[in-house]
């Protein structure tokens, strides 16, 4: 792709970097960019440069939050005995969009995959497991997507707390195996958490 400009040039580069955009979507928003305000741009790149170098990671759930601690960790609202684990953020909205979960999260930062070099030590694991054993929660309901690495994970965490005696479970398979939580529609994804299942009853099956 040949370029009339050097500037053009790198911030189609850059752009191109960002996961699922390639150089022809890069150029395509480069441009629209261009035709805006210049305000509009400077609006963006503040909000980006403040996301970046403000954002926390809260402290008891690791969600992505403005405060060190996120408002669902400090609502007094939700049930401190019944944790939802997941693998990232768009999961958290997901299941909050349903409106049928009062309980806290825990959030894992993705899921255990030799392939890529992830393995358990890369995860938010451990915490989870010292939270299990501080002896407060009651049910730990696993909620990530249905492929191979989520199961891996569900099944390692599972035998990591399995000496706490605690309830777990994992999400009804509404969601159809290999799909992503964050793509299942609103009503779908409530009836898998609102119908959640034993978990020793998804090895069995």
């Amino acid at each position: 792709m040949d370029f009339s400009s050097k500037l053009l040039e790198n911030a189609v580069n850059e752009m191109s970097r960002l996961p699922g955009i390639g150089k022809r979507t890069a150029l395509r928003l480069i441009l629209h960019l261009l035709k805006q305000p210049k305000d509009n741009t400077k609006y963006l790149s503040e909000a980006l440069l403040h996301l970046r170098n403000e954002v926390n990671t809260c402290e008891q759930c690791h969600n992505i939050s403005d405060t060190l601690i996120c408002d669902i960790c400090s609502s007094s609202k939700r049930n401190r005995e019944i944790i939802c684990v997941v693998e990232d953020i768009r999961d958290v909205m997901a299941i909050e969009s349903t409106s049928q979960f009062n309980g806290k999260y825990h959030v894992l930062g993705g899921k255990i995959s030799p392939i890529e070099g992830i393995g358990p030590q890369n995860l938010q694991i451990e915490s989870l497991v010292n939270k299990v054993g501080s002896g407060e929660v009651k049910e730990l309901i696993f909620a990530l997507s249905s492929t191979m690495e989520g199961d891996t994970t569900n099944f390692y965490i599972f035998k990591q707390i399995e000496k706490f005696k605690i309830t777990t479970s994992t999400i009804a398979r509404g969601i159809s195996v290999g799909d992503e939580l964050e793509y299942a529609d609103e009503i779908t994804l409530g009836r898998s958490i609102v119908n959640r299942i034993p978990f020793e009853q998804s090895i069995k099956g």
